[in-house]
């Protein structure tokens, strides 16, 4: 993709400083390199950090008393917040597409599992399909947003990147096995398995600054769902969705579930990929 569509987006213009900056060979450059990465990576997370902050700030300072429901405040402000970011042109369009794809593949998913009982929302809501209230479909499309938004600012490119028809079969076969292993066997580890087949020679080449970098792209998709796990434990933190096991209180979503969020990954890393399109090193933009 080119920067030239990109006009629209506030942060190209950030971005473009950043990057014209001289940068010192050494310790020096290594810091301001590692601080420019930090600044990307929380400019990518910021329709989640916000989502995340609705969730606390409602947790913690929302009125029993209130006219509204807490959940429909929350629906309420995520929708405000897309509409905002898209306004002030923090977000691109064709990121918001992606975010709209997120959100129905995800609402579907949590109308099938809190049908199952794999989790719950304890609280009342007047927006809402079945048992699931609007504002989870957010939260999918949260991880949709970061993906999209990484991919474009840190410019990724990809080496050893198995057919794409490989990678639609196995998000596919995982999204499928996501409902039916309620009722034949769980095949996870098999999925697992071709996962690392496929991918075990990709690397993701990113730049941070001035230098593309490179990481295997299993180890990337690694780090990202441990960072979700974080952000799940804040979320049943705030009450906005609860595991059986949490009936009885709160504690920590056990280490198992960073299997469930690798595997999710991987259906959102497809999904993105299908309108930014994994290029090489030596490709050019657009």
């Amino acid at each position: 993709m080119s920067d030239a569509p990109m006009r629209h987006s506030r942060f190209h213009a950030v971005r473009t400083r950043l990057e014209a900056m001289a940068v010192e060979p050494g310790p020096r450059g290594w810091f301001l390199e590692f601080l420019v990465f930090g600044f990307k990576q929380g400019w990518a997370c910021l329709f989640g950090a916000l989502m995340l902050a609705l969730l606390l700030g409602t947790h913690l300072f929302w009125p029993d008393s209130a006219p509204v429901h807490r959940y429909d405040a929350i629906t309420i402000g995520a929708v405000l917040t897309q509409l905002g970011m898209l306004a002030f042109r923090l977000e691109t369009p064709r990121e918001a597409i992606v975010i709209l794809i997120f959100h129905i593949v995800g609402t579907v998913m949590e109308l099938f599992k809190t049908a199952a009982g794999s989790w719950q929302y304890p609280e009342g809501s007047l927006l809402h399909i079945g048992a699931v209230p609007l504002f989870s479909g957010f939260m999918y499309a949260a991880v949709g947003s970061y993906i999209a938004r990484v991919w474009r600012i840190f410019d990724f490119r990809y080496t050893g990147y198995p057919p794409m028809w490989t990678s639609y079969a196995l998000a596919a076969a995982i999204y499928v096995n996501f409902f039916a292993h309620h009722w034949l066997p769980d095949i996870r580890w098999l999925l697992f398995a071709v996962t690392a087949l496929l991918f075990w020679r990709c690397q993701v080449w990113f730049r941070p600054l001035h230098i593309r970098r490179r990481m295997p792209l299993l180890v990337g998709w690694g780090l990202v769902a441990l960072f979700i796990w974080f952000a799940e434990n804040i979320g049943t933190f705030a009450r906005a969705w609860t595991y059986p096991s949490q009936a009885d209180g709160w504690h920590m979503v056990g280490f198992e579930k960073l299997g469930s969020w690798y595997l999710l990954m991987i259906i959102s890393f497809v999904l993105v990929s299908l309108v930014q399109q994994p290029k090489g090193p030596d490709q050019p933009n657009g």
